[in-house]
């Protein structure tokens, strides 16, 4: 008992470092970060060391055990490099806010006549009319003098529908006789027929905010600077938040990266552009000879090529557009295989970052592809190593004793489990993050290898969005692995955990199972994933504002392109089904009633009372369609989740995975 008491201590180190540290610390600051980063980073280096010296060195050659224990070893060490790599990238911090907010105020203290011409592109290839009129009416109504502003549809379809509703709406629709180097030869081709001093560009489902440009173009006050990217931010949820039931209590799977990682590439100066909500200086993009068509993901290869000419990338951590996430598991993953195949493609061109002149070396190494080729190995070995154990008796690890292993490996656990919940508190849960990665294991990890192969192998592809795009699917191939897995493993812990049928005696037997038991858990979320729910196109914005339907006043509670939700005094009554909607800022409007329910509503005073709600459908065309766009759209409400309700994921999981199981 006193072994197991001092194996913990280590352990108990950890968490009274965060307690009295950390957890009291704001995670804001660049120095709270460093001391923790680094306190971290020692004890993973602590745990290394002992891997080597103390479970590798001394295992002697016993035929395949003994490569098993080297080729674990190796893939523990492409982690470790992988997460110190992490630490050193989230040790810094930086909030550009009060930057822009200072240079804003000489910036656009000019006249007028010397702010600076922007264009707008708005890249499209199969989006429908009511993906792109979003987009399209958004960048409109962008808060900058019109005559300094024009908006280009950059269409390489070729509509003629598309061509009549640009004209429509005095947007410029720009069209070629081919669509060589994809979405890059597209915008290469604006570059041809516009001439403004800066271009923003907006893929074909994101509507910028009307404040957009004057949070951004004041960064480019500074002469080195070439493009300024801002987070992407959604307005539907992802599939991973669907098809787990929780898309109102988890953050999209994005959020990690553009709300934490992000800023935190800025403070070292190794951010990069994302595509869309961006926007570049033109000299800067000419200087590099247009947006460069060699690899499938332009906007990383865009940085460095701008780096390789000593410009810069400045990130700007507001929500200043909001888009359409991938609305089924297809586009989900024809957006991740291209991130992952273009990341690999720059290890291959004269201005990626093994090749690129003009490159630190922090620079080289922190664009590295090295979480897109690392991470889905170590996932899958984190699935391998205990079904190796169970079934053929492959121990990872010269094993002295369970107290070393505790003493070493769950301090190493607690440490990058506790900087998580700190560094990302309202985006991480270990064993959900957990899950959502093994998901996409399965389909990824071929992706990786056939991208370090033959790099160039496959063509751009359009991530599908939009109308007749929400049929519901079934993962089967994923589920298939899945489902695999957890039998396989569950076999292997019922045979070994039998006297008469185990041939398992080791010392490791404990851990393994309980390894094997995380694992089956991880598994049971990951397979909810494969299960896709549709999703509906007009998502909704929850708000409170004040509404009048024919002559009774209420509160609008919902509110989207094509209906609404009203809660009315329960007294009231209605004549006919068709009503007549007044909204704060609008013209009257004709909508149909549909359903009507009840239910208490929480009051600002007087506590809950009860109340109607009318459920009301409507179909607006021109003006008023446009003016409803730019209210729902463009800043004034957000899909956000603020913090994880961490009991209200727990719970939702335990009963799906329980209903889960008795499926298998």
């Amino acid at each position: 008992m006193v072994q197991y008491l001092l194996a913990l201590a280590p352990t108990f180190l950890v968490m009274a470092f965060f307690l009295l540290g950390p957890f009291n610390w704001s995670r804001h600051h660049s120095w709270t970060r460093t001391i923790t980063c680094g306190f971290v980073a020692a004890v993973a280096l602590r745990y290394m060391l002992w891997r080597f010296t103390q479970t590798v060195l001394p295992y002697p050659y016993d035929g395949i055990n003994f490569f098993w224990v080297w080729l674990v070893f190796v893939v523990e060490m492409l982690a470790f490099t992988d997460v110190v790599l992490f630490l050193v990238l989230m040790s810094r911090y930086v909030n550009r806010s009060a930057e822009t907010d200072g240079l804003g105020t000489t910036f656009f203290a000019r006249e007028r006549r010397e702010l600076p011409t922007v264009d707008v592109f708005i890249p499209t290839y199969n989006e429908p009319l009511d993906v792109l009129e979003r987009t399209i009416v958004g960048a409109l109504s962008l808060d900058y003098p019109a005559d300094k502003l024009k908006v280009y549809v950059l269409d390489d379809q070729r509509r003629d529908w598309l061509k009549t509703f640009c004209e429509q709406k005095n947007a410029i629709h720009v069209t070629r006789s081919n669509n060589a180097h994809a979405k890059a030869g597209n915008m290469n081709n604006g570059l041809q027929v516009s001439s403004g001093e800066f271009v923003a560009v907006f893929d074909a489902d994101f509507v910028p905010y009307r404040h957009f440009l004057r949070r951004t173009l004041p960064f480019f006050s500074d002469e080195t600077i070439g493009i300024v990217q801002t987070p992407q931010h959604f307005f539907n949820a992802d599939p991973v938040q669907t098809n787990l039931g929780l898309e109102n209590i988890w953050p999209d799977e994005q959020r990690l990266f553009f709300d934490e990682i992000a800023p935190s590439r800025d403070g070292w100066d190794v951010s990069f552009c994302c595509g869309s909500c961006s926007i570049a200086r033109r000299t800067a993009v000419e200087a590099i000879g247009g947006f460069p068509t060699e690899s499938i993901t332009e906007d990383l290869l865009t940085t460095l090529s701008m780096l390789n000419k000593g410009y810069k990338t400045r990130y700007l951590n507001e929500r200043l557009s909001m888009g359409l996430a991938a609305e089924n598991l297809t586009g989900y993953f024809v957006q991740r295989e291209r991130w992952c195949q273009g990341g690999i493609q720059t290890l291959f061109l004269h201005n990626g970052p093994l090749r690129g002149p003009g490159l630190s070396l922090f620079q080289r190494i922190m664009f590295l592809p090295a979480s897109w080729l690392v991470q889905y190995l170590v996932r899958l070995m984190i699935l391998v190593i205990p079904i190796a154990y169970l079934w053929f008796g492959l121990l990872p690890l010269y094993f002295t004793d369970m107290a070393d292993y505790v003493s070493y490996q769950v301090p190493l656990l607690a440490a990058y489990f506790l900087l998580m919940l700190w560094i990302t508190p309202t985006r991480y849960l270990p064993v959900i993050s957990s899950a959502v990665g093994t998901f996409a294991t399965f389909r990824m990890l071929p992706t990786v290898v056939s991208s370090l192969i033959r790099p160039f192998g496959k063509p751009f592809r359009v991530t599908p969005k939009g109308s007749g795009n929400q049929a519901g699917q079934f993962d089967r191939y994923t589920f298939s692995w899945i489902a695999t897995l957890i039998m396989i493993t569950a076999l292997g812990l019922l045979i070994d955990i039998v006297p008469e049928t185990t041939q398992l005696q080791a010392e490791f037997s404990p851990i393994a199972a309980f390894w094997a038991g995380i694992n089956i858990v991880v598994l049971l979320i990951a397979s909810l994933i494969c299960f896709e729910k549709p999703q509906r196109l007009f998502h909704a914005f929850k708000l409170d504002e004040p509404a009048t339907v024919d002559d009774i006043s209420g509160r609008l509670v919902s509110l989207a392109l094509d209906k609404a939700v009203v809660a009315i005094p329960p007294d009231s009554q209605f004549e006919s089904k068709s009503v007549t909607l007044h909204l704060k800022g609008f013209a009257p409007f004709n909508a149909e009633l549909r359903q009507v329910t009840q239910r208490r509503r929480s009051m600002s005073r007087g506590g809950d009372r009860q109340a109607y709600y009318l459920h009301l459908h409507f179909d607006l065309h021109g003006a008023i369609r446009d003016e409803m766009i730019v209210k729902l759209y463009t800043g004034e409400y957000s899909q956000d989740i603020p913090d994880i309700d961490k009991v209200a994921v727990s719970v939702n999981l335990l009963l799906r995975s329980f209903g889960r199981v008795r499926t298998f």
